[in-house]
């Protein structure tokens, strides 16, 4: 996904340099034999793979935190990103294993649902929905509250009460119709391709998500 690229990648960027510029301090030898670093007792280093090209920076492993993130696709807030193997070129990036904690804002979510679409947090850890619709000819506005949880690495909110603000009959005869308008099953926006959520719950401000992702590319 090229939008949160600009975000991940930037920071990664920034990062490389920062390594490079500390080993040419390491190694100028300025600050006499005092500098050099003990060897850590942590075991063998991790070694870069065989086909890494000269084009390509090889990270072991990255933690990258931001407050935001900012895309067309979709913003994410509070977000924590683990990799592993991660490989950085002019092309992108590629990471043996992404590891994702974010808040997912409730616009976020109801802006890929539709228009005039409002998500909320809801008693019990529950989430309610509220959109207009056309039922039986007539403009309904539903109110509803639902389990939120991830279902085949999908964000799934099923609603447990619907209330159609009308006559006992109309509740009845439409709450199959309205039952499916106020489904959700979605993969999260704002995430690169490749990522699956893992686990969800309802916060004051948004889904907070957990996704997970194997051999995950990011092209700019």
């Amino acid at each position: 996904m090229k939008h949160f690229l600009l975000g991940v990648g930037t920071t990664l960027a920034v990062l490389v340099v920062g390594v490079f510029v500390l080993l040419l301090v390491l190694g100028s030898g300025g600050g006499g034999p005092g500098a050099v670093p003990s060897p850590t007792a942590s075991g063998p280093a991790p070694q870069p793979p065989d086909d890494l090209t000269p084009e390509e920076t090889w990270l072991s492993s990255v933690q990258l935190r931001s407050a935001d993130v900012v895309s067309a696709d979709g913003d994410l807030a509070d977000v924590v990103a683990s990799g592993t193997g991660v490989r950085f070129s002019p092309t992108g990036l590629r990471a043996q294993r992404l590891d994702l904690d974010a808040t997912v804002p409730f616009a976020t979510v109801a802006a890929e649902v539709g228009q005039d679409v409002r998500i909320f947090p809801a008693e019990g850890g529950r989430a309610g929905i509220e959109r207009t619709v056309s039922l039986l000819g007539r403009e309904v506005t539903v109110r509803a509250t639902g389990t939120v949880e991830a279902d085949a690495g999908q964000l799934l909110i099923e609603p447990e009460t619907i209330d159609l603000g009308g006559p006992a009959f109309l509740d009845t005869t439409a709450s199959a119709l309205a039952r499916r308008l106020v489904t959700i099953r979605q993969d999260v926006a704002g995430v690169p391709e490749g990522m699956s959520l893992t686990a969800v719950e309802v916060t004051d401000a948004g889904f907070a998500a957990s996704l997970t992702g194997t051999d995950v590319t990011i092209s700019r």
